[in-house]
């Protein structure tokens, strides 16, 4: 008679693989960990941390983002308020580039090392580069900080442009899987966005590039998205949690649960354990008070701090307290460069 092969436990896998060996599970090993049960929730995340620790230190990246250019964006994103296309409160407006500097240094007296200007646009036009271009000059002129940007979908000009400029790392992301994106976006493809991505990178400057989980996908979706992310290997991943905002398509979606999400923070950890993994919007909604604290101590080692772009964060002394509260040392911004 045939004894049936014995299945490995996926965490004694990712144990030896990740940990040990440094290399990250593959989608079908990443989907396992996503179907774990919530009473192993707790090895994962244990494993996680120690994957995060081993490979990337135990600093933590802290960052704002503000919004030179909120509301009016012609495109149809189903979870985002600022489309043009939906009944959202959110209405198009500019900021100045006083403004952009004060953002900045309050950005920087929290700690942070890192300040993403964002713009909501299909792709930047020229007057939205010269705006770039100005409010760069001016925050270099008053604020040590690095600066990062996220203006849409670039031409090879526009990615020489914002290189030249001194932008460190560039914002573009995938927001979900590839088999996943026509659910989420109509207006333009996945492989659009692909390809911003890869101009940016072979221009030498820093890829960042993450998504929203919870936006109707499935377990095999978000494996799927955390395998293109692993191929593409940018150096930072946002992970964003779908906070449904009213106007919108995806307004009426439920909100993942929170150990949902802390399997996939875990997950996303050990199919990229080199990567900064950064807890963006959705967070506090999600996961609270204690999934945040369990999801620093489960594989995340970045936190925006503060306001997102149309939706209220934390206030930056709550996460300062609380990495303070762990042991967790906010990376200085001459270690970043």
């Amino acid at each position: 008679m045939t004894q049936a092969p014995v299945r490995t436990d996926i965490l004694d896998v990712a144990r030896e693989q990740v940990l040990e060996r440094g290399e990250g599970l593959n989608q079908e090993q990443t989907l396992q960990v996503l179907q774990l049960s919530d009473d192993r929730l707790t090895d994962l995340l244990q494993l996680a941390h120690e994957v995060r620790m081993k490979h990337c230190g135990p600093e933590v990246e802290v960052e704002g983002i503000i919004s030179l250019k909120t509301g009016g964006c012609p495109e149809d994103c189903h979870f985002c308020s600022q489309s043009g296309l939906f009944a959202s409160p959110v209405r198009s407006a500019w900021i100045d580039i006083p403004a952009l500097v004060e953002a900045a240094k309050q950005t920087a007296k929290s700690g942070a090392t890192e300040f993403c200007i964002v713009a909501a646009v299909r792709g930047p036009d020229k007057r939205l580069m010269a705006q770039v271009a100005a409010g760069i000059e001016a925050i270099r002129a008053e604020v040590d900080i690095q600066i990062a940007c996220s203006l849409g979908m670039l031409t090879q000009e526009q990615v020489d442009e914002l290189k030249a400029m001194g932008v460190h790392r560039y914002n573009h992301n995938l927001e979900t899987a590839r088999s996943h994106f026509p659910n989420v976006v109509t207006t333009h493809s996945w492989e659009e966005r692909w390809g911003t991505l890869k101009m940016i990178r072979e221009a030498g400057m820093e890829v960042c590039c993450g998504g929203i989980l919870g936006m109707g996908e499935s377990l095999e979706q978000r494996a799927e998205f955390a395998a293109d992310l692993a191929s593409l290997d940018p150096d930072e991943v946002p992970l964003n949690f779908l906070n449904p905002r009213p106007g919108t398509p995806f307004g009426d979606l439920d909100v993942l649960p929170a150990s949902e999400a802390l399997k996939s923070i875990a997950a996303f950890r050990l199919a990229l354990p080199r990567t900064i993994l950064r807890f963006a919007g959705g967070r506090e909604i999600t996961l609270g008070d204690l999934g945040a604290k369990q999801g620093i101590l489960g594989g995340i080692n970045a936190v925006i701090v503060g306001n997102y772009l149309t939706t209220l964060g934390r206030p930056a002394e709550t996460d300062l307290d609380l990495l303070n509260e762990l042991q967790m040392p906010i990376k200085a911004l001459n270690d970043s460069i």
